[in-house]
């Protein structure tokens, strides 16, 4: 099994491995680029963006700065994805993300692990576990997700929690370690914050 493989099948490897280095340091520049576009150069964010990422749909927008170890090549969006000022997105394998999510300011996703053994460590092993989040999600600021985590679709996670454990569809979680909270409900069709009635729209 070549490095490669072994980045995707979260088993151990070593980062530091010279051409795969070599390979992620281009990723890395087109990101630097990005990041370095001004406001009104929308277009032109929206271009690079589908070049970068592995996939990504219409009326996607993301508030730079982003960061990501790949540079968005492991990241796969889906359509009118939003996501705040510096969304962290490490992409050493796999992330999905459907469509509408949205992501608050200093969201973390992270796919990449060591080993608790120190000596693993300390020669530098890692490995990847894909995390998939579903659609019309709302990840409020500073969300941690750690590796190998599924989310379902139309959940909201508190700010600041950190997602240890999956995550089923139609739920408010929050805390650390995130917990359900409770389902989205008929209150919710109701009111939209605290005691804020939901006017016809």
């Amino acid at each position: 099994m070549d490095i490669k493989e072994k980045m995707h099948t979260c088993e151990l490897y070593l980062p530091g491995e010279e051409e795969l280095l070599k390979e992620q340091m281009g990723y890395l520049d087109r990101l630097y680029d990005f990041n370095n576009t001004r406001p009104t150069e929308l277009e032109k964010r929206s271009t690079m963006l589908k070049e970068m990422f592995a996939e990504i749909g219409e009326n996607c927008y993301i508030e730079p700065p982003l960061h990501t170890n790949f540079g968005g090549h492991h990241v796969h969006f889906g359509k009118n994805i939003y996501a705040n000022f510096n969304l962290t997105l490490v992409d050493d394998t796999h992330i999905y993300v459907g469509d509408y999510t949205m992501f608050g300011p200093n969201v973390t996703v992270a796919t990449a692990g060591h080993p608790i053994l120190p000596r693993l460590r300390q020669e530098g092993y890692q490995y990847n576990a894909p995390v998939h989040i579903g659609k019309n999600c709302w990840l409020g600021a500073g969300v941690i997700i750690v590796p190998g985590i599924t989310i379902g679709d139309n959940v909201v996670v508190g700010a600041g929690s950190v997602v240890t454990k999956d995550l089923p569809s139609n739920v408010v979680a929050v805390g650390n370690p995130c917990k359900i909270l409770r389902e989205v409900n008929e209150h919710d069709q109701e009111y939209y914050f605290k005691n804020r009635r939901i006017n016809k729209l």
